[in-house]
């Protein structure tokens, strides 16, 4: 069995690749830093399976399309696509956002993710197998302050997962949306350019979910027998109750 995981190099991409690794399936990992790419190829040769690292920018439908027909036959014909190069770039309102902010969000979000499936899903077909594990989040069930483009992509997750899991409705191959909360990874310094400080003010007061937890979740949607499809999964925090309202150090605040 083969996962290609996009976004390997870090967060839930890199915890998703171990974990369908751990789960017997040989894993090809891309991204767009070589050196994280190497050290989660070894991780996962480590665990006694193969791996092929593909270098590329999802943002980018000609090197998307150069990784794929890049890939030898032996490794063509890929079970499972986790579709998790994704990010969240500055919190401040759409009248003060930034242009590049916004292009970098929809270019990784929704396009790198639908140049992915528009590449995998017709192999999948004509195997007759095959499943796509898009990880959305909590922040496309509803809007908040300051997230208004990073929630529009993520609810784009939500609807184009739905429209494939209808459109593949009469084939075998399966189409889930993750949806996870807070999830304390390097997004939040990402998403605030690298402020540390501002990044754990985050997930101060609550105990956040890992990487690793968003990965059990995927991996148990890929698990389910072949007649099982998990459409959608919201995974959050215990203190965590929607997208925007949280409890932390005894009492309950709102992001």
């Amino acid at each position: 069995m083969i996962a290609m995981v996009t976004g390997a190099t870090s967060g839930i991409g890199r915890s998703c690749a171990l974990r369908f690794a751990r789960g017997g399936y040989d894993i090809i990992a891309t991204g767009r830093n070589s050196t994280n790419l190497e050290e989660v190829a070894h991780e996962i040769e480590s665990l006694g399976r193969k791996v092929l690292t593909l270098r590329y920018d999802v943002r980018s439908r000609e090197e998307c399309i150069k990784a794929v027909e890049s890939i030898p036959q032996q490794w063509r014909d890929i079970d499972v696509l986790v579709n998790n190069a994704g990010l969240a770039l500055g919190l401040e309102p759409e009248y003060e956002g930034s242009y590049d902010d916004w292009e970098t969000m929809v270019d990784t979000n929704i396009k790198g993710m639908l140049y992915m499936i528009r590449l995998l899903v017709p192999g999948m077909r004509e195997r007759g197998r095959g499943h796509v594990i898009n990880i959305g989040s909590v922040a496309g069930d509803a809007a908040y302050s300051g997230g208004g483009v990073y929630c529009a992509t993520k609810a784009a997750v939500k609807t184009i997962s739905d429209a494939l899991r209808i459109e593949l409705v009469d084939t075998p191959v399966r189409v889930t949306n993750v949806k996870p909360g807070l999830v304390e990874t390097n997004f939040s310094r990402v998403r605030f350019h690298g402020d540390n400080d501002r990044a754990d003010n985050v997930y101060k007061g609550i105990e956040p979910l890992t990487g690793e937890d968003v990965a059990d979740v995927a991996f148990y949607a890929a698990s389910a027998p072949a007649h099982v499809q998990i459409a959608e999964v919201l995974v959050l925090a215990t203190n965590q109750g929607s997208g925007s309202v949280v409890f932390r150090n005894n009492q309950l605040e709102k992001k």
